[in-house]
């Protein structure tokens, strides 16, 4: 649903814990403020937590977000049911919602996995802002991989436990 980017647009993949810091909630704002003015569109899942941040940030950085969560399309389908009003103003903005689901396939622990694959092939690159040591954040880290793209993390505290996955995949080699 929604309209596409145009096909020199960038897609950069934002992603991060549900149980969020707020130092996670601000480097998420201000990098993706700073993207302003940039031919970048910001992906991510439409959960709770730094993806809807990177959504609304996106938006007010006048930049286009796609919305790719692990539902069908539907409006009695789209999870979480609380983000049916932000999927509906990623539309209204010039974003798009995209699933390889039926409009109406109610979201399923093994349908995040499966639109994870289709975060991490779809963009350029992954932005990890926070996540734990296991996660699904880090599934969508590990698929960038496989599909050799670039893989960025966001050091935080050492003291987090929503640090513990950006600090594994900056040791494994992560930007």
């Amino acid at each position: 649903r929604g309209d596409l980017p145009g096909p020199n647009t960038k897609l950069l993949c934002v992603v991060g814990s549900r149980k969020y810091t707020n130092y996670g909630k601000d480097i998420c704002e201000k990098l993706i403020a700073g993207l302003r003015g940039y031919d970048i569109a910001i992906v991510s899942g439409l959960a709770i937590g730094i993806d809807a941040i990177a959504h609304r940030a996106a938006m007010d950085a006048g930049l286009c977000t796609i919305a790719i969560p692990g539902s069908g399309l539907g409006v009695e389908a789209i999870h979480p049911v609380g983000h049916v009003g932000l999927a509906e103003k990623i539309l209204n903005t010039g974003g798009c919602l995209l699933s390889e689901f039926e409009p109406d396939y109610k979201a399923t622990l093994y349908g995040f996995p499966q639109r994870n694959r289709i975060m991490a092939g779809y963009s350029q690159a992954i932005l990890i802002i926070e996540a734990q040591a296991k996660s699904g954040t880090l599934i969508t880290s590990r698929l960038a991989t496989d599909y050799n793209k670039d893989v960025l993390a966001v050091p935080g505290s050492v003291f987090s436990k929503t640090s513990e996955g950006p600090h594994l995949l900056i040791r494994l080699g992560a930007t």
